[in-house]
């Protein structure tokens, strides 16, 4: 007889449509969800099979349309503040549906473009000092937010940087906690990569291994702004962005302090794992989603493409303040890994913050309980980049 999960799954025994209705669920702290939209969501999913990821776009997207228009209502009439958060949840549910539909079609980016559209729209009419920034990049540039710091009377405030994983985005990494962390006087600036949201639907830009260059061009970015203390940078990225975070503060030694919110030691090792397994181990995607973001022809290809992203020999070169957060539990990166990016951080600064199922934030990127991962992760940045 099978255990029983230790934290909350949807569909039981459907790993990848549980996690995602958790990642929407805790994002729910931060403006990112209703409970009353995302059971909405399941209803019209019910009965349906773990792999009909076409179910699953109508039925994000039809509540999403919903949503939406319950905003446009606002907005129209004069109520602002009513909008905004109607905006902000419709992107989240867009982006969540497209995020299974790969290979990308035309009703894919479609409802992709809305969802930024929509997230522009909240960005215009929320409190927070939002800006939408272009990055230069390598002849092209790279998406992103530029979220002010509040609470601050410094006409200079920290900054911390803020990548993406395997099929995170910008917008979602806004409600994965941005709005807990402006509030300790630290601005974000939240990216779409080489490989992530606008950046590899409509620009082309693959993932790639030496992610250091994007990391370097955010900080020579930050470092032209006259509201940003080009000493005190920080960055954190999520899920594959534990090898993002580290490679880029290891490669460049501008960024002051470093969060992996979730380790990645060998990721060419992870794949081969999946890929061997059919695909049947927990994945947060469908298994061909690595495929279109490496720019791959075959699954052969993208392992051969995979081959460098390994953090051994570069974390080593680290000297900046460092913290790995993992979940001792976590189904899709086992806790070895982050033992072994700890151990061979160059830093004499680091720290490895494993969650417990008791405590909570037992899962990948503590989606069982992300208050706590974002309340530990963003307290740890005050303390380096605020009172150090």
């Amino acid at each position: 007889m099978s255990k029983a999960p230790k934290y909350f799954m949807y569909f039981p025994g459907n790993y990848r449509w549980s996690a995602a209705f958790v990642n929407m669920l805790g994002r729910g702290a931060y403006g990112g969800a209703d409970i009353s939209e995302v059971h909405k969501i399941g209803r019209l999913l019910d009965g349906k099979q773990p792999e009909d990821d076409d179910a699953w776009f109508d039925a994000c997207v039809t509540v999403a349309d919903e949503v939406r228009s319950h905003g446009e209502r606002f907005a129209a009439a004069g109520h602002p503040v009513s909008a905004a958060a109607f905006y902000l949840r419709a992107c989240h549910y867009y982006q969540m549906g497209e995020r299974f539909r790969t290979p990308k079609d035309k009703q894919a980016l479609d409802a992709y473009r809305i969802a930024v559209d929509c997230f522009h729209k909240f960005a215009g009419l929320t409190d927070v000092k939002i800006e939408i920034v272009e990055v230069p990049f390598e002849g092209k540039s790279l998406p992103g937010y530029f979220v002010h710091a509040q609470n601050t009377k410094s006409a200079r405030t920290p900054c911390v940087v803020f990548f993406d994983g395997l099929d995170v985005t910008k917008e979602i990494q806004y409600i994965a906690g941005v709005p807990e962390l402006i509030k300790r006087g630290i601005s974000v600036l939240v990216m779409d990569g080489p490989g992530t949201g606008e950046a590899i639907r409509f620009r082309g830009l693959a993932l790639r291994h030496d992610y250091e260059k994007a990391g370097s061009a955010c900080i020579d970015f930050l470092e032209q702004r006259a509201d940003v203390d080009a000493k005190k940078i920080g960055i954190v990225a999520i899920s594959l962005g534990g090898y993002y975070a580290p490679r880029c503060a290891s490669l460049d030694q501008r960024f002051a302090a470093c969060i992996a919110w979730g380790a990645i030691w060998d990721y060419h090792a992870v794949w081969k794992r999946r890929i061997e397994a059919q695909f049947k181990a927990s994945l947060s995607v469908p298994g061909h989603h690595i495929m279109w973001i490496l720019g791959a022809d075959s699954l052969d290809d993208a392992l051969k493409r995979l081959e460098p992203f390994k953090l051994d020999g570069v974390v080593q070169k680290m000297r900046c303040p460092f913290l790995v957060v993992h979940g001792e539990d976590d189904e899709q990166i086992p806790l070895k890994d982050a033992q072994a990016l700890y151990d061979a951080c160059g830093s004499r600064d680091k720290t490895l913050r494993v969650f417990t199922a008791e405590e909570g934030g037992a899962q990948h990127c503590q989606r069982d309980y992300l208050t706590l991962g974002c309340a530990t992760m963003w307290s740890w940045f005050e303390e380096k980049l605020l009172r150090a």
